[in-house]
């Protein structure tokens, strides 16, 4: 999911995944809140690993 932000996002992928938190929160979707965290925990080290190279 975090390629698939980083794709279709690019440099707003992160604004997007915050988005995507925000709307599950504000709808009591605690679950799907949970897997967009994870998810932008992943687009993060993914950044990570590509300033690297």
């Amino acid at each position: 999911m975090a390629l698939w932000v980083d794709k279709h996002h690019g440099d707003a992928g992160g604004e997007f995944i915050a988005s995507k938190i925000d709307q599950l929160c504000r709808a009591g979707e605690q679950d799907g809140a949970r897997l967009w965290q994870d998810v932008a925990r992943r687009y993060e080290q993914l950044a990570e690993r590509t300033s690297h190279s």
